[in-house]
C-alpha cells in the first residue's frame, strides 16, 4: 500500500508559490466570476484561480515570478479589476462596496421615480399621441445614464467574445427602447400594412428599474452574509498605548512595531500577540480559545490580539504585529475558507458559463418562430417573446444559490467556535458515517501529570538520573514530556548535559550524555525492541497503573530499566455526552492512540467507546482511515498532535482541536478553537443545514428557469392565448435571486 508523507506533500505544495485572497470590482453576475476565473487561470504564471461571486474575491494561486500587477493588467482589459496596492485590501473593498451599494440605490430610485409615468402611459393611455413622446424622452435617461453600466459591461465582454447577465439585459432593453423609437418616429411604416405601431418604453424601463432594485437587494443580502469577519476583525482595538522612555503614547494600530512596549489597562483589549515583560492580569481568552474562565497572565507569559483584559493592568512587548497575529490568522483562514467552492459549484460555475450562449440561442429561435407562425403580429410576438427569454433567464439565482450559503455556513461556523478552512469539508461533513478520536488532548484534557515515580531497587545516584531524565524530557516534544519536566523542576532538579537527542517515532526518544551513556525514554515496546532488562516487580506495577488508565514510561539506561513513570491525563467532561451523542445519530466513533492498550482500554470504557486501538504508529492511523474508506466509510479524523498529521490528510473530513499543534491545524479542513468535543457533533449538523439550504437554492434556481424559460417563449399561447410581459420577466427575475439569498440567510437563526 502506498504511505502518503504529509511533510514531502506540503513542500510541493509551497514550491507552487503564492496563495493570495484579493478583492475583485466589476462583477455584475455569476458569468462575470466564471469570466474573471477563467482569464486568472489562462494567465501565464497562475496555477489555479477561484473567484467567490457573493463575497467579490478570487483566491489566486501563483508562481513567485509572477506579479500582482500581470494579474491586474490581465482583468483590466476586460472590464474587471482587483485591489492590490492598498494597505488593508478589505478596507477598501468595503469603502468601495459601500460606494456601489449608494450608487445602485440611487439609480435604482430615480429610475422608479421616472418609470412610473412611463408605466401609467403605456398601461392606461396607450392611444394618447403625446404620451409616446414623454415616455420616450423619459425612458432615454433611464436606460442610458441611470441603466448605463449594462451597456457599458455588455460592449466590454463583447469585445472579448464573452458575453454575460449584462448582455441579456442590455439586448433585451435596447431592442425593445429601439423598436419603440422607430414606432413612434415612423408609425406609418406598420399601419400601411394594417398593424398596430406598439411602444414598449414602459417594458424597458421597468426592466432596467426592477433589476436595479434585485442588484440592490443583492448587494444588501451580501454584505450580512460576511458578518462573522466583520465581528472577528472588531476584535481588535484602533489604537493602543505605548510605553516609550518611560512616557505613555497613544499611536493607531498600524504604526505599532515588534519589540515596543505596550501597556493594557483594565477592561481594554489586547491590540497584538506578545509577551508579559510586567505586572499581572486575568485575561479572558474565549474569543480565541473558546474557554470561558479568565486565564492568568504573568511575567513572560503569551497574550493575544482581540482577548479581554479584566482587572490589573500590565505591559507586554510585541511580538507578532499585522497580519501575523494569532486573531489575524483566523481572519484570513475564514476570508479563504468564504473564498474556497464546494464541488458543487465548480458544477454550477460551468454551467453559469455556458448558460448565457444557450439563452441567446433560445431567444433567437424562439424570435424566428415567432416571425414564421405569428402572422399579421408575428414580429411583436417574436419582439416581445424573445426579450422575455433574454430577461427571465439570467442567471443571478444560479450564481448566488452555493456561496452565500456556504458564507453563511462558514460564518455560522465561526460563531460556534469551529473554523471551516474550505467548502468542500463542510459539504461532505453530513455524509460522515464514522468519527476517529485521537485520546490525548481529544478525549483527554491533554494536560497529562505525573502520579508516581518507581525507581529500581537500590538503584543510588537517583539525584543524577533525574537531572539526565530532565534533560531529555525538556526536549522531547511529546505531550507527556512536559509532565515530567514540570514535575521534575517542582523538585528544583536541574538539567544535566546531553549530547545528543534522537526522537524514535511512536516510541519514545533516545539521548545520550556528555560521559558518553546512552538512554531511554519510551514505552514498553522501546524497551523490548531494545533488548532493556526490567525488574519483574517493575513489570508488576506498570501493569498494575495500566490498569487504572495511567500512562506508563520506562527510563533506561543500555542495559537496564533505570524508573518507571506514571502519568495520568483527566478525560474532559464533555467528552462521553459528546460521543453518545455521534453514536446516536449512527456514526461509527473509533479512538486510536500510541498509548498502551490498557490504558486505552480503561480510557474507551469511561467513554463509552466499543472500537479502539492501543499501541498505534501514526501510519497506522492513516492505514486505518484508508480501510475504512475501502469499506465505504466517509471518515472524520480528529485530532491534536504532529503524530496525527498523517491520518488528518488521508481522512474526508479533518478536524484539529485548535489547542494543538500548528502542523495539525494546517492539515486539516476544520479547526475547533474550543476544547469541547461537543462542537464535532455541532461542526456535522451544520454541513447537513448548509447543504440542504444549498440544495433547496439550486432547486429553485434550476425549477424557475427550466418553468420561466418556455412560458417566456410562448409555449402557453396556443393553449390559452398567454404570452408573458417582459416587464413581468424583470420581476421575477429580481425575485428570483432575493428568494436565493434570503433563503440561506435562514441558516444564521439555526440553532446548532
Amino acid at each position: 500500500m502506498e504511505t502518503i508523507n504529509i511533510f514531502e506533500t506540503e513542500k510541493k505544495n509551497h514550491k507552487k508559490g503564492i496563495k493570495k485572497s484579493f478583492p475583485v470590482t466589476g462583477m455584475t453576475c455569476a458569468a462575470c466570476a466564471s469570466s474573471v476565473e477563467s482569464i486568472l487561470s489562462h494567465t501565464e504564471g497562475v496555477n489555479k484561480a477561484e473567484v467567490n461571486f457573493a463575497s467579490s474575491s478570487v483566491l489566486v494561486d501563483y508562481d513567485e515570478a509572477t506579479t500582482e500587477e500581470q494579474l491586474q493588467n490581465a482583468l483590466r482589459q476586460v472590464g474587471y479589476d482587483i485591489i492590490i496596492d492598498a494597505a488593508d485590501p478589505s478596507e477598501v473593498q468595503q469603502e468601495l462596496q459601500q460606494k456601489h451599494y449608494q450608487d445602485i440605490k440611487n439609480r435604482t430610485i430615480w429610475s422608479a421615480i421616472l418609470t412610473l409615468p412611463i408605466f401609467v402611459l403605456g398601461m392606461f393611455y396607450m392611444q394618447w399621441e403625446p404620451g409616446k413622446w414623454i415616455s420616450l424622452v423619459l425612458a432615454f435617461p433611464i436606460l442610458f445614464w441611470f441603466g448605463r453600466s449594462f451597456f457599458i459591461n455588455a460592449f466590454k465582454q463583447a469585445k472579448h467574445g464573452k458575453a454575460n447577465m449584462d448582455t441579456l439585459v442590455a439586448l433585451s432593453t435596447g431592442i425593445a427602447f429601439l423598436f419603440s423609437v422607430f414606432n413612434t418616429f415612423f408609425p406609418e411604416f406598420w399601419l400601411s400594412r394594417g398593424i398596430e405601431p406598439h411602444v414598449y418604453y414602459e417594458a424597458a424601463t421597468v426592466i432596467i428599474t426592477f433589476i436595479s432594485l434585485g442588484k440592490l437587494l443583492e448587494e444588501k443580502a451580501k454584505s450580512n452574509t460576511s458578518s462573522a469577519i466583520k465581528k472577528l476583525m472588531g476584535l481588535q482595538p484602533k489604537t493602543l498605548k505605548i510605553i516609550e522612555n518611560g512616557e505613555e503614547r497613544e499611536i493607531p494600530i498600524s504604526s505599532v512595531q515588534v519589540g515596543q512596549t505596550i501597556l493594557v489597562r483594565p477592561g481594554e483589549k489586547i491590540p497584538v500577540d506578545g509577551e508579559v515583560s510586567k505586572g499581572s492580569s486575568y485575561v479572558d481568552e474565549s474569543m480565541i480559545t473558546g474557554e470561558p474562565v479568565p486565564v492568568q497572565k504573568s511575567q513572560g507569559e503569551k497574550v493575544f490580539a482581540g482577548t479581554v483584559n479584566q482587572k490589573g493592568s500590565f505591559q507586554f512587548t510585541a511580538e507578532k504585529v499585522g497580519g501575523e497575529t494569532l486573531l489575524s490568522q483566523i481572519i484570513k483562514m475564514v476570508q479563504q475558507a468564504q473564498g474556497s467552492k464546494a464541488p458543487v459549484q465548480k458544477l454550477v460555475d460551468k454551467i453559469a458559463g455556458i448558460f448565457v450562449p444557450v439563452v441567446l440561442g433560445i431567444s433567437f429561435v424562439t424570435f424566428i418562430v415567432w416571425m414564421s407562425i405569428g402572422g399579421d403580429n408575428g414580429f411583436s410576438q417574436a419582439l416581445l417573446t424573445s426579450v422575455a427569454v433574454l430577461i427571465i433567464a439570467c442567471p443571478c439565482a444560479l450564481g448566488l444559490a452555493t456561496p452565500t450559503a456556504i458564507m453563511v455556513g462558514i460564518g455560522k461556523g465561526a460563531e460556534n467556535n469551529i473554523l471551516i478552512k474550505d467548502a468542500e469539508s463542510l459539504e461532505l461533513g453530513h455524509k460522515v458515517n464514522a468519527v476517529i478520536l485521537d485520546k490525548t488532548g481529544t478525549i483527554t484534557e491533554g494536560k497529562p501529570l505525573v502520579t508516581n515515580i518507581l525507581w529500581k531497587d537500590k538503584l543510588e545516584n537517583q539525584n543524577d538520573y533525574k537531572k539526565i531524565l530532565l534533560s531529555i524530557e525538556a526536549q522531547s516534544e511529546h505531550p507527556l514530556a512536559e509532565a515530567v519536566v514540570n514535575h521534575l523542576k517542582e523538585e528544583n532538579i536541574v538539567q544535566a548535559e546531553i549530547i545528543s537527542f534522537e526522537s524514535i517515532t511512536g516510541k519514545g526518544v533516545k539521548a545520550q550524555s556528555e560521559k558518553g551513556s546512552k538512554y531511554y525514554v519510551g514505552n514498553h515496546k522501546l524497551m523490548v525492541e531494545k533488548n532493556i532488562q526490567i525488574d519483574a516487580s517493575l513489570i508488576q506495577t506498570a501493569e498494575s497503573l495500566e490498569e487504572k488508565a495511567k500512562t506508563v514510561i520506562f527510563f533506561s539506561n543500555e542495559h537496564q530499566v533505570l524508573a518507571i513513570l506514571a502519568i495520568a491525563d483527566k478525560i474532559k467532561e464533555t467528552s462521553k455526552k459528546a460521543i453518545a451523542t455521534l453514536q446516536e445519530r449512527g456514526i461509527e466513533v473509533y479512538m486510536l492512540t500510541g498509548d498502551n492498550n490498557k490504558t486505552a482500554s480503561a480510557v474507551a470504557n469511561q467513554v463509552g467507546i466499543s472500537n479502539y486501538q492501543g499501541e498505534v504508529m501514526p501510519s497506522d492511523k492513516a492505514a486505518f482511515v484508508e480501510k475504512l474508506q475501502a469499506d465505504g466509510k466517509i471518515v472524520a479524523m480528529v485530532g491534536d498532535g504532529i503524530n496525527d498529521s498523517h491520518a488528518l490528510a488521508q481522512a474526508n473530513v479533518s478536524i484539529a482541536m485548535g489547542k494543538g499543534s500548528d502542523i495539525a491545524m494546517d492539515v486539516a479542513k476544520m479547526t475547533l478553537i474550543t476544547s469541547d468535543l461537543q462542537s464535532i457533533p455541532k461542526a456535522l449538523e451544520l454541513s447537513k443545514r448548509t447543504v440542504l439550504g444549498i440544495r433547496q437554492n439550486l432547486f429553485w434556481a434550476f425549477i424557475y428557469n427550466i418553468i420561466g424559460i418556455p412560458i417566456a417563449a410562448g409555449i402557453l399561447y396556443p393553449v390559452n392565448g398567454f404570452l408573458l410581459d417582459p416587464m413581468i420577466a424583470g420581476a421575477a427575475m429580481a425575485f428570483s435571486s432575493v428568494s436565493v439569498v434570503a433563503n440561506s440567510l435562514r441558516l444564521k437563526r439555526v440553532k446548532l
